[in-house]
């Protein structure tokens, strides 16, 4: 291959990674009700098996509505507590999952734990994801992909402030807007992620609550979003 034509395809490779963009939306799954009905019911969670799902399609909304009805979902669902809460339940929750990514045309990414999600995301091409949203139970020190599903009042699956480093910050646009919709992020995890990864995570100061996302309502924040 000549000079020249070594020059070309390194252009047109260098164009075709910076026109690829990609809106990661990551969903963590519910608790059981055989551990929550243990619970008082002020300190009870995820009466209803969907609220991370049905925010995670709201978000979809949104994207689609700032940056265009084409606009890449790529969209990570820890699939063992959907698949547990389904047996419980006796609903075929992953089936429904993936028809409600197929209707968004979005494509659907299932992990099964910490290291596959890491995995999975650093296998985005670089500089591509645009927009990174995370629903599911969180605290100040991480995300909970997985908690009260397993073990009552347990999380058995997380991405710890501590992994952070793990993450490629070479897949994100250096513009990427990044939000934790879980309870604490911003009280720790959020400054965590801004060395990590050179990009801002907005988090919460304080808890937040899934309770009208049934009704088409964002979850909210009690206390303040904070970068």
């Amino acid at each position: 291959m000549s000079g020249i034509a070594r020059i070309i395809v390194f252009t047109f490779l260098l164009l075709a990674a910076q026109s690829h963009a990609d809106h990661v939306i990551v969903t963590g799954g519910p608790t059981l009700r055989k551990w929550e009905n243990l619970r008082v019911p002020d300190d009870q969670h995820d009466r209803w098996w969907a609220n991370f799902i049905r925010a995670s399609t709201l978000r979809i909304v949104e994207i689609r509505k700032a940056y265009g009805e084409n606009a890449p979902i790529v969209w990570m669902v820890y699939q063992p507590s959907y698949q547990a809460r389904g047996r419980e339940d006796s609903k075929p929750y992953t089936s429904w999952i993936a028809g409600l990514a197929a209707q968004r045309h979005a494509t659907l990414v299932w992990f099964n734990s910490s290291g596959e999600f890491i995995q999975q995301l650093n296998s985005r091409p670089r500089g591509s994801v645009q927009t990174f949203d995370f629903f599911g139970h969180s605290n100040r020190y991480a995300f909970m992909f997985d908690y009260g599903n397993e073990i009552m009042a347990v999380s058995t699956a997380w991405l710890h402030e501590r992994d952070l480093p793990r993450i490629k910050s070479s897949i994100f646009d250096r513009n990427a807007y990044c939000k934790s919709w879980g309870c604490h992020t911003g009280e720790s995890m959020s400054a965590v992620w801004k060395s990590a990864t050179g990009v801002a995570l907005e988090g919460a100061r304080g808890p937040t609550t899934y309770a009208d996302v049934g009704q088409g309502t964002m979850p909210v924040v009690h206390g303040s979003w904070v970068r």
